[in-house]
């Protein structure tokens, strides 16, 4: 399941687009011969929590009727080469399972072959960053209570099934949430609406709920395995972090405010400031900074090959001077002629916040130029 047209199946990535994606709740039944189940099962899961040692309080939690349990209850100071850390101990993780409490594996998105190749896929497809979760739970357990997530999630069904209830109503583009637990529980329970529909999950189905869905789920009977995958594009507020250092290059972003008491200076001079921020969104070397932003949100890189060790190819600049290049390839190119030699390979993971497509296409160009000359 290495592509979204495979995770999506048999809906098109087309319809997606146009009747669900970040509009409303989609549920793909398993189909047979479908290869979804076989992203994790039962043994997989037991060999990733046997690697006790990449555990820890924060990327293992467990929970029990909707409340975290602390994880002095379930860890245990584990002493090792590097020090004494917190760690979940098997034992008593176990047993809190047998007395119902659920268990969230976090941040596995790059444990497995099979993880990572959905997380950076939904990574690239969305401009997004992504993490993956695996919930286990039992029947009648009920993990957390009714809430919505602040990132579009992908739901999995891998083991057993479980039963999600999603309701009417919908948070308008939320970024947080209210911080005392107690009130948010009693906020989300008044503000999520009547119950929309129940869905059951089985092993293979995919259930897909935009941000801010109000949603809850409990295991039918059981054991249940799902993974979930979160997927958080940028939204508007990283315009602010890019836009203050190239504000800061204008000298008019430098002056003083006029003081209040002179209003109408003032608003002409806000109103100024207004229309060179205008000015600065508009233009295309501002639009390669926020790609340059998605960028950096997608995994670079596959997986290791060790023992093979990678060839590099070496160039050198010859003194030409390139044409400019169009894109956030440029400070790549910048970089490079700058370099007494370098190597293409060494670029690409330098500039890890430029598509690794648009560096290869930029540096092709330029050494059939004559700007860069292989050693």
């Amino acid at each position: 399941m290495t592509s979204l047209d495979k995770l999506l199946h048999p809906i098109t990535r087309d319809r997606f687009d146009a009747d669900y994606n970040d509009r409303k709740p989609l549920h793909i039944p398993a189909e047979a011969g479908a290869d979804k189940r076989s992203l994790l099962d039962w043994a997989r899961f037991n060999a990733l929590l046997d690697q006790s040692s990449i555990w820890t309080a924060q990327s293992l939690k467990m929970v029990f009727n909707g409340q975290p349990i602390p994880s002095e209850q379930y860890c245990v100071a584990a002493r090792s080469q590097s020090g004494t850390s917190l760690r979940p101990s098997p034992a008593k993780v176990q047993t809190l399972l047998a007395m119902g409490a659920s268990l969230i594996a976090g941040d596995v998105q790059d444990l497995t072959p099979e993880l990572r190749a959905v997380s950076h896929r939904l990574a690239r497809e969305f401009a997004g960053l992504v993490g993956a979760n695996i919930y286990c739970s039992f029947g009648g357990v009920q993990a957390f209570d009714t809430h919505f997530d602040l990132h579009h999630v992908f739901a999995i069904q891998v083991e057993g099934e479980k039963t999600w209830r999603l309701y009417e109503n919908r948070a308008e583009a939320p970024v947080s949430f209210p911080v005392d637990d107690a009130e948010a529980r009693r906020w989300f329970a008044e503000t999520r609406g009547p119950l929309m529909t129940e869905i059951r999950m089985r092993p293979g189905d995919v259930l897909y709920l935009p941000r801010g869905w109000y949603h809850d789920a409990l295991a039918t009977e059981g054991a249940s395995l799902h993974v979930t995958f979160s997927v958080a594009p940028l939204y508007g507020r990283v315009l602010f972090q890019l836009l203050e250092s190239a504000a800061m290059q204008d000298p008019a972003f430098r002056e003083w405010l006029v003081p209040g008491a002179d209003g109408e200076r003032l608003g002409r001079q806000l109103a100024d400031l207004g229309r060179r921020l205008a000015d600065l969104t508009a233009l295309p070397a501002f639009r390669d900074e926020v790609l340059m932003a998605q960028e950096r949100l997608v995994p670079r890189g596959g997986p290791y090959a060790l023992p093979a060790r990678a060839s590099l190819t070496l160039y050198r600049p010859t003194g030409l001077a390139p044409s400019r290049v169009t894109g956030p390839a440029q400070v790549a190119i910048d970089w490079a002629l700058g370099q007494p030699q370098f190597a293409l390979e060494d670029v690409i993971a330098q500039f890890d916040f430029v598509p690794e497509a648009a560096l290869r296409d930029t540096f092709e160009t330029a050494i059939r130029l004559g700007v860069f000359k292989a050693l």
